[in-house]
């Protein structure tokens, strides 16, 4: 799948499992970070055009790097000494990583039917390569279903928990957001009262 349905599944994943900004944070990140390894993606396909011998960084290094259980510990012994051992934080960063995972190996096939394995074991061993004979290209209409319903959610929880993915970069953008999402849709019970936005839902 691409960036930004992990980014949003893993937000939904946050919002509804954690309580402060810097927990929502960590989770959702975790269930972006593995693709980092796909940092060669410019230069490889750039050099691919304009050069007879291109660098293919993308090719040797995507899910390979950070899509594995080394890589795997790598962030969850971060998060534990981020959080002073909050397992329940660790535990849930651990989670969307592995999702991540899951979610590639079930719609990541190329446009040439490759499907980019997850070797799962490395760096201990590249024994197992993590494929699904079902897996779906990366354009196909499943992701576009998941991609729409999660940003659905996103929305939806932005209007009633006062929360967005904006708050990763500024808690102010996030607030601003949140109010016009609801000067657009009040809740018709006004009985009902919203969450308010405030500096303590984003801290």
């Amino acid at each position: 799948m691409i960036p930004p349905t992990h980014l949003l599944i893993s937000w939904s994943i946050a919002v509804e499992t954690t309580n402060t900004r810097r927990d929502r944070s960590l989770v959702t990140l975790a269930g972006v970070i593995p693709d980092i390894d796909g940092f060669g993606y410019p230069i490889e396909n750039w050099l691919t055009i304009n050069w007879d011998q291109p660098l293919l960084w993308y090719s040797t290094y995507h899910h390979t790097l950070c899509h594995n259980v080394g890589f795997a510990a790598v962030i969850g012994g971060l998060t534990a000494w981020i959080t002073r051992g909050q397992w329940k934080t660790t535990l849930l960063v651990l989670l969307t990583f592995h999702l991540h995972l899951l979610c590639d190996v079930v719609g990541s096939r190329g446009i040439d039917n490759y499907q980019w394995p997850v070797p799962y074991l490395l760096p201990f061993s590249d024994a197992w390569q993590w494929t699904w004979s079902g897996q779906w290209e990366l354009s196909a209409w499943p992701n576009r279903i998941i991609g729409v319903t999660f940003l659905a959610l996103t929305l939806w929880q932005a209007w009633d928990r006062a929360t967005s993915p904006l708050e990763l970069v500024s808690a102010k953008a996030n607030s601003g957001f949140v109010a016009v999402l609801r000067k657009w849709f009040p809740r018709r019970d006004p009985s009902q009262q919203l969450p308010q936005v405030s500096d303590e839902t984003n801290t």
